[in-house]
Order: structure tokens, then C-alpha cells, then sequence
């Protein structure tokens, strides 16, 4: 019997990408410096509202993955990869994995028409209200996400803490068992609440009798949830990437032109291993991730698999590569004026994203049907 061959996608990347990723370092190095997205971080806007639109609407960033019939780009995906790539390492404190990834993958599968329409011509910020840290597949149970109720007139009620790109959102959305509601930003009060990552700030929200429009009914609603989660773990990872690889890239730079003891630092040894090493490390999470983009623009039934491995592996690389950036950075790196410790909050908080990389590694040992790892703390039954 011959058995069909598997269909390996692609994940090098197209001329079209690259001409897509010279844009948006173009608007990125004029408008989103570290020295200013730092200086951002101290300020009481700590989300770039001018640098957000000018990316949605100027540029069209917001519509990559929606068809022109919808107002998008038709691009795919794969695009959205590329541009989560520059943002992480440009650690740009601006809303596209809320709004152009989750919000957008949620109205999507949900189809809204009439709202896409408005995020594709960045006329429109929406945000999904659940906590950050809010695993994929227990979407399945939104009941319990929300943390808000409904009462005869449709208006919400209730308190969602920690929801990640909020602070200037225009439309939340908020799913409550089977319904998806959406309220307008300004019938909330969205309260920032201090955060390791302040280039991602988080806040509370609250509804206190909030007129409430519906977007979707049924039991769909609850596998949309889950799939827009699904694909926002699979789209972080690219994120987190682009930032090792920043990370990655300006330590080799520093290595090649500081000097100690009349020696270049990059001479030693010791030293070109743990690069090495780290090189490595971060050629393994560009595959996991371009394969996980892959999943996603294709609606593979890998998905799942895809997006939980891709989390969990490229989530650990870029925290070890923030680590690395400031170690090999030495004394300047553990300075406020270097921008080595925006990389480390933003590897960091990103890992404690969808569950985190220890729950997406269980996830991927259930989808792959892996035996538990045993208990540690368990006696031997022969003692």
C-alpha cells in the first residue's frame, strides 16, 4: 500500500515578506527607538497610540490576514509572522497581538463582518477581555473567563483582571458561555496596573451595568475563543523570535568591539561558545515558529500541536537569550540606559502568556499522546 506524502510547508521566507519586513523597520527605527520606548515605559501612556496607528492604518498592518473583500490585504498569516518578528525586537509597545492577532483570529472565526472591516482599515482597536495568562484549550469552558455576568437588559457586569492590550482599545470583547458581546471601551473603566513588561502594560477591567452589543451566539462561540487563543500562542512565538535574535545579534555586535585586558571580548573562547550555543537555540525556535505561522495561514489540524510546541520551546529561548544579552553585556547591561532589560521584562512576561511554557509542554505531551512524566516525589513500590 503506498501511503500518501505528508505536505511540508515552506518556511523560508518569500520575497514578499522581506519586502513587508523593510516597511515595518523603516517605521520602527523613526518612530519607535528604544531610548523612546523606554522613556514610554515612565510615562503615563505607556502604549504608543500614534506608532498603533500609524502601523494599522498608514502602513495596513491591522488587515494583513483578513481577503480584500473583508478590507484586508489578502495577505496571509505568514505576514503576520514577519511583522510580530520586528515588534518583538523592537520591543514596539503597541496592541497588534491583541487586536491584529486575537481579536482579529476571534472575529474571524465568528464572522463579523461588519467589525473586521473596521480593525482591517485600523479604524478600530478590539481586544478579547480574559486574563493573560488564560490557557487555549480551556476556552472550552468561557463561563468561567469572562468573570462577568449578563442581566435581562443585556447589560455586563463584573471584573476581568489583568487583560493584556487594553489601554486603548476602542471595542472589548467579551464572551460569557455561548454569547460573545462586545461593549464600547468607554462604558468600561480600564484601570493599568503596574507590570513587569510596562512595553505591554496590563489592566483591570470593570463593567458596571454596560450596554452590551451581540456579536455571536452558539456553541461556536466557545471553539472560536479556544482557536483565537490557539493562534495567538502560535503567533507570540514569533514575537519572541525576533527578539532573541535582536538580543542575539546586538551582544555579538558589543563581543566584536569591547575590548578587556588589550583583547577583543569576542575573542575568547568561553565566550563564542555560549553564542554559539545560543545561535543554536534560536535557529531551533525560528523553525518551531515559521512552522506554527505555517499551521495557521494553511488551518492545519496541527495546529493545536504546533502552537502549543511553539510556545512552550521559543518562549524558553528568548528568555535565555534576554539572560544572555545582559550577562554578556557585562556592567552596562544591567543598566537603566541600556535597553537589555526591556528585552528580559518583555521574554519574561511573554512566557507567563496563554499558561505558560509548562502548560503548553503537558499540552503537547497529551496531543502527542506521550506517557506523564512520573511523580518525582512518588516512593519506589519495591522499597
Amino acid at each position: 500500500m503506498t501511503m500518501p506524502n505528508p505536505v511540508i510547508p515552506d518556511l523560508l521566507y518569500s520575497e514578499l515578506e522581506q519586502e513587508l519586513r523593510s516597511s515595518v523597520v523603516d517605521v520602527l527605527s523613526s518612530k519607535a527607538k528604544w531610548s523612546d520606548v523606554l522613556t514610554r515605559t515612565e510615562s503615563g501612556n505607556t502604549a504608543d497610540a500614534d506608532l498603533w496607528r500609524t502601523l494599522a492604518r498608514d502602513v495596513g498592518l491591522a488587515g494583513l490576514p483578513l481577503s480584500e473583500d473583508q478590507g484586508g490585504a489578502g495577505a496571509s498569516w505568514k505576514e503576520v509572522g514577519v511583522v510580530l518578528e520586528e515588534l518583538g525586537r523592537a520591543v514596539a509597545p503597541v496592541p497588534y497581538l491583541g487586536s491584529a492577532v486575537t481579536g482579529t483570529a476571534l472575529l474571524m472565526k465568528v464572522q463579523s463582518t461588519e467589525l473586521l472591516s473596521r480593525v482591517a482599515a485600523g479604524d478600530l482597536t478590539v481586544v478579547l477581555v480574559v486574563p493573560v495568562d488564560v490557557h487555549p484549550w480551556s476556552a472550552q469552558e468561557n463561563e468561567k473567563l469572562a468573570g462577568v455576568t449578563v442581566d435581562e437588559q443585556g447589560r455586563l457586569t463584573g471584573t476581568v483582571p489583568s487583560v493584556s492590550d487594553a489601554l486603548i482599545a476602542d471595542v472589548l470583547l467579551i464572551p460569557i458561555g455561548t454569547t460573545l458581546y462586545a461593549v464600547e471601551s468607554s462604558h468600561a473603566s480600564i484601570s493599568p496596573v503596574v507590570s513587569l513588561d510596562m512595553t505591554r502594560q496590563l489592566a483591570d477591567i470593570a463593567f458596571d451595568a454596560a450596554p452590551a452589543m451581540v456579536v455571536a451566539q452558539g456553541d461556536s462561540v466557545r471553539s472560536a475563543v479556544a482557536s483565537a487563543l490557539t493562534i495567538s500562542a502560535a503567533m507570540l512565538a514569533s514575537e519572541q523570535l525576533g527578539l532573541a535574535e535582536e538580543c542575539l545579534e546586538s551582544t555579538v555586535e558589543y563581543l566584536k568591539d569591547r575590548r578587556q585586558f588589550g583583547r577583543v571580548l569576542g575573542s575568547y573562547q568561553a565566550l563564542k561558545h555560549r553564542l554559539a550555543d545560543l545561535w543554536v537555540d534560536i535557529s531551533q525556535a525560528r523553525a518551531v515558529a515559521r512552522y506554527a505561522v505555517s499551521c495557521v495561514a494553511d488551518d492545519s489540524p496541527d495546529l493545536p500541536l504546533a502552537s502549543a510546541l511553539a510556545h512552550s520551546l521559543c518562549s524558553t529561548v528568548a528568555l535565555h537569550a534576554a539572560q544572555e544579552c545582559i550577562q554578556l553585556h557585562g556592567g552596562i547591561g544591567f543598566t537603566w540606559e541600556h535597553p537589555a532589560h526591556l528585552y528580559l521584562k518583555r521574554a519574561k512576561a511573554s512566557t507567563l502568556m496563554f499558561g505558560g511554557p509548562d502548560a503548553h509542554r503537558r499540552h503537547v505531551g497529551m496531543l502527542a499522546d506521550l506517557a506523564p512524566a512520573p511523580d518525582a516525589d512518588r516512593k519506589d513500590s519495591t522499597s
